[in-house]
């Protein structure tokens, strides 16, 4: 079974959906390992609800982005981990990271892409009043949100839905989506 670790750094909605996908069977996957680089971060309160194994790491104690990064893939490394599922994680992964797990990276999107990249995507959308949107799973590399692209799934908007309305059918789908990609593009095809 494939060992994943989740880096996140906000509430973990996306992180809950892929442990409960799990808990259900579903998703034929296994959390060794959440990284959080937040040490006030409501998903870490989920990661010890469900007795799943933590690294809380402040980039700020770190002189460099690579002696960052180093640390965390040896932590990645002492706990076997084969693929890293970015969700909700609020910083560009370096080259570090990028050479220890190339192609082995993954990251959801509440967009699009390659429309609406970076921070507010969903506000982004909105605001430039699209009548399609969606979301993007997609492979990471060295910039933000412009990795090869894995799946996506399309939000059809009638153009009446406030933006609070339009935030939470793009969590709806990301809920489902990204535990069925994970499954199918990661378990089912290897």
């Amino acid at each position: 079974m494939k060992k994943i670790a989740i880096f996140a750094s906000g509430t973990g909605s996306n992180f809950q959906a892929i442990v409960d996908a799990i808990k259900a069977g579903c998703l034929q996957m296994e959390v060794a390992l959440l990284v959080c680089d937040k040490p006030e971060a409501l998903v870490i309160e989920k990661a010890e609800n469900e007795n799943i194994k933590t690294f809380v790491i402040n980039p700020k104690e770190y002189e460099t982005k690579a002696s960052f990064e180093q640390k965390i893939n040896s932590v990645l490394l002492e706990n076997g981990v084969d693929l890293i599922v970015l969700a909700g994680y609020m910083r560009l992964i370096g080259s570090t990271l990028l050479t220890a797990y190339k192609n082995k990276i993954i990251n959801i999107h509440p967009s699009l892409l390659p429309s609406f990249p970076g921070k507010d995507a969903i506000g982004q959308a909105f605001r430039a009043g699209v009548k399609i949107t969606g979301v993007t799973i997609h492979y990471v590399d060295e910039g933000m949100d412009t990795g090869p692209i894995i799946a996506q799934r399309a939000l059809e908007l009638s153009g009446e839905e406030l933006l609070s309305e339009v935030e939470q059918k793009i969590h709806e789908i990301e809920h489902v989506f990204y535990p069925e990609v994970l499954q199918k593009c990661f378990v089912e095809k290897n």
